[in-house]
């Protein structure tokens, strides 16, 4: 009887095992119990992300829990997410791929003092006065343009050039809602000043630049002939020539001032739940190595650090607009709150 009770004991312990491979394969995929983890809220494209973040996860033995956002949505719905979970909050480190609304959550106390020997001597301009945001790896706005509609000697070089009456009806841009459009837009008014700002935007009006959901899809309008140009940002445009497409690109100087440039940022939200792990993923994220990464991957990031940019034999940078990334993110909510009301 005991041997009988024993048998059926195995049985049903290995009858179990078998439910539970078929029923949850994807267990495995989960972190054990007692595996380090981070959460990661990550607005960089999840194909440039990815291998950085698994990269991170071999050196450090620390498994990242990450959420991407999506294109329409571009930064604004993570940052949204941080603020819906401020008594609560889920994730410990987020990851921009601007640094507007990053600013803006330093100036809401969601994001949390961080210094390290990784972070001592960051450049002046990309770090925030009180160690809450470090910013680094830029992209640049730019006006794309498809090279089988416009000749490169009549592709505008400014955004005084958009508003010239020949570019009527031949213009896209993301709405200014979402991603770095609104940063940009942001930019004119800090640069420009409000009243210029209103009157580019009317102009632009006047134009009839059409909006669309994001910078990727203003680039693939131009590519396909939908439209001749756009405003987006470097990395597009590299996607579009690695693809074959007939686009090419001038940087969106602003009054001969220069282009806009618009960091990485990377800071820690108050009160994440894995505070030692997000330490980790900082130093990791604020590393010449990522740096080196992102500027090897297909978004072609450009390094802050001079001496990678040189090791990486990197074109010079174009004519950079000096900014105050804290004055601009001022300007955001009336910048995106104007174009919304002129543009649509």
């Amino acid at each position: 009887m005991q041997k009988e009770r024993k048998v059926l004991f195995a049985g049903i312990f290995l009858t179990v095992i078998v439910l539970c491979l078929l029923v949850f394969p994807s267990c495995k995929r989960f972190p054990s119990r007692d595996q380090r983890k981070v959460v990661l809220y990550c607005s960089v494209d999840q194909t440039v992300a990815e291998p950085i973040i698994a990269e991170f996860e071999k050196r450090s033995g620390v498994k990242v829990l990450a959420r991407f956002d999506t294109e329409a949505s571009k930064t604004v719905g993570l940052v949204q997410r941080i603020r819906a979970e401020a008594a609560s909050p889920v994730a410990d480190v987020f990851w921009s791929s601007e640094i507007f609304h990053t600013i803006r959550l330093a100036r809401q106390s969601l994001l949390a003092p961080y210094n390290s020997a990784q972070s001592k001597h960051w450049p002046t301009g990309f770090v925030d006065a009180d160690a809450r945001w470090y910013g680094f790896s830029l992209r640049v706005r730019v006006i794309a343009y498809n090279t089988k509609r416009v000749s490169s000697s009549d592709a505008p070089r400014s955004l005084e050039g958009l508003l010239e009456g020949k570019w009527k009806g031949r213009v896209v841009m993301a709405a200014p809602e979402f991603g770095t459009t609104g940063g940009d837009v942001a930019s004119w008014f800090a640069h420009y000043g409000g009243e210029q700002a209103r009157k580019i935007l009317q102009l632009l009006k006047n134009n009839k630049i059409r909006l669309v959901d994001g910078n990727s899809t203003a680039v693939r309008m131009v590519a396909t002939g939908r439209a001749d140009v756009c405003l987006t940002d470097t990395d597009d445009v590299y996607a579009a020539q690695r693809n074959g497409w007939p686009v090419a690109m001038n940087y969106l100087d602003q009054g001969g001032d220069g282009a806009l440039a618009i960091p990485n940022t990377a800071a820690i939200i108050k009160g994440g739940p894995n505070p030692e792990e997000a330490g980790e993923l900082m130093d990791f994220l604020l590393s010449e190595r990522l740096e080196e990464m992102l500027a090897r991957s297909d978004s072609r990031n450009f390094p802050i650090r001079p001496s990678l940019a040189e090791h990486l034999g990197l074109p010079p940078v174009p004519k950079l607009l000096d900014v105050d990334y804290e004055k601009i993110a001022e300007q955001l909510p009336t910048a995106i709150q104007t174009a919304r009301e002129i543009l649509r």
